[in-house]
């Protein structure tokens, strides 16, 4: 039986950046300037540092310079879809003496491992309204990244760099993390204006579609308060424990409780989404209780009108003596069965205009006629 090794190529181009490919019988997707993209690959990115040099190349250069260099970013971005036989991230760079075999792996859950003189993360963020995860493991000579698909705080990070010009690999590490932040700031800043128009929407005009997007946004904030929670209590954990070391450097003492205040401050936005989101849901229950009171003062009105009419019409169509035998004048009969219920219903209506429920009821139509 024979083994298949996939093989990995960066494709170098001057003015142009080319996706590798993954042969054999690698899957072409459209041209970009005349070449064509191969999809389903592997992008090795290398940040030489402090100079911010950004350069691809075989995951094999990568593995060299690691060894070599003494500041350096290197991040990889792996396809999506995890091809059939892959090999570890850890393997082909050459970290197989770490504890990082899970490094690059699919499906892994939000983490933070201190390794001696070494740590591996697991970052939640936010990208295209979903959750999704960066690997960094990183050492006093180099940080890694390794991600799944596009990832645009990556990005943001790599072009931060060149005037952020951070001392070491930890400070670029904290950098990488600060943007993980941001990005659940951001969604969460996004959907608590949105629940703020939404409510303003509601007390315009309501319709039913405001319910489905506010449960729509109400499990948004639910989904990143899921997200970022646990991982922020176990970063403060290490964290905390980490500074309690009195061979821990001050500098990056204060790095950690930048970091520690900045994820208060973006866990307090998403409580805020999520207050705000049950705030708008109750403030469209009592928009709803406001206008069933509103026809139950209707029902209300119309009941008291009839219900002395009611009355009189079940009294005289009894079948007593008294009536059948006494009450033979035409003129009499007109003068009960409707002069009786005209008069009834002329104190009705009297009762009900100088009684406060006509007024509530005149009140609010007036408001819905706003």
């Amino acid at each position: 039986m024979v083994r298949v090794i996939p093989v990995v190529r960066v494709i170098l181009v001057v003015g142009a950046y080319v996706r590798p490919g993954v042969l054999p019988a690698p899957k072409m997707g459209p041209k970009a300037g005349g070449i064509r993209i191969r999809r389903g690959t592997m992008i090795v990115s290398m940040v030489s540092m402090p100079e911010g040099t950004v350069t691809h190349a075989h995951v094999s250069e990568a593995r060299e310079r690691l060894a070599t260099s003494r500041f350096l970013l290197v991040d990889i971005e792996l396809p999506e879809e995890v091809p059939p036989g892959e090999q570890p991230v850890a393997h082909l760079l050459g970290l197989e003496t770490e504890d990082v075999a899970w490094l690059g792996r699919a499906g892994e859950s939000a983490r933070v491992e201190f390794l001696g003189d070494s740590a591996a993360f697991v970052v939640p963020m936010v990208q295209a309204a979903r959750i999704t995860h960066v690997h960094a493991f990183v050492t006093e000579r180099y940080l890694i990244t390794v991600h799944r698909g596009p990832a645009e705080p990556i990005r943001s990070l790599i072009a931060r760099l060149p005037r952020e010009r951070p001392p070491d690999s930890v400070a670029m590490l904290f950098l990488l993390l600060e943007e993980a932040l941001d990005t659940f700031r951001r969604s969460a800043v996004q959907a608590l204006l949105e629940v703020e128009d939404l409510e303003d929407e509601m007390f315009q005009h309501r319709v039913p579609q405001h319910v489905y997007r506010l449960a729509q946004l109400r499990r948004r904030g639910a989904l990143l308060h899921h997200a970022l929670l646990p991982y922020l209590q176990v970063t403060d954990e290490i964290f905390t424990r980490r500074m309690m070391n009195p061979g821990f450097p001050e500098e990056r003492q204060k790095l950690a409780r930048d970091y520690q205040h900045t994820a208060r401050l973006v866990l307090t936005d998403i409580e805020s989404l999520q207050d705000s989101a049950r705030r708008a849901f109750a403030s469209y229950s009592s928009l709803v209780s406001g206008e069933q009171n509103s026809v139950i003062n209707r029902l209300a009105i119309v009941s008291t009108i009839f219900l002395p009419l009611t009355f009189l019409t079940g009294f005289f169509g009894m079948n007593f003596s008294y009536l059948t035998d006494e009450l033979e004048s035409r003129d009499v009969f007109w003068l009960l069965a409707v002069g009786l219920q005209a008069v009834f219903l002329l104190i009705a209506l009297y009762a009900l205009h100088r009684t406060r429920i006509w007024r509530k009821l005149r009140d609010g139509e007036g408001v819905d006629d706003l």
